[in-house]
C-alpha cells in the first residue's frame, strides 16, 4: 500500500485514480523520469494546473492489471520515493 510506505495519498479508496504528493514542483520532473525508466506509466500534475506547492503523481489502476504488476510497481515507487525523499507521511525522527 502506498500509505505503508509513507506517501501521502489523496482521494478515496474505491477510486482506481490514485494520487501521490510529491509538493515540490522541482520533484514532479525527476518523479516522472524515474517512473519512465522503470517502465511505469504515470500523470504528473504541478503549476499552474494545481498550486504551487500541491504538485501530485497520478497512477490509474485497473482490472486488467495482475497482482503481480501491481506489486512490482509498488518495489519501483518504493525505490523512487528514497532516491527523492518522498515519505512525507513519516518523520526522520522516529
Amino acid at each position: 500500500c502506498l500509505h505503508d510506505i509513507g506517501l501521502h495519498v489523496l482521494g478515496n479508496y474505491d477510486s482506481p485514480i490514485m494520487p501521490i504528493m510529491l509538493y515540490n514542483t522541482t520533484k514532479v520532473a525527476a518523479f516522472s523520469r524515474e517512473c519512465f525508466k522503470r517502465g511505469l506509466a504515470i500523470v504528473v500534475v504541478g503549476f499552474p494546473a494545481v498550486p504551487i506547492l500541491m504538485s501530485r503523481a497520478r497512477f490509474c489502476i485497473s482490472a486488467g492489471h495482475t497482482r503481480e504488476e501491481l506489486d512490482r510497481a509498488l518495489k519501483e515507487i518504493d525505490e523512487i520515493a528514497d532516491i527523492l525523499k518522498l515519505r512525507y507521511a513519516r518523520s526522520s525522527f522516529g
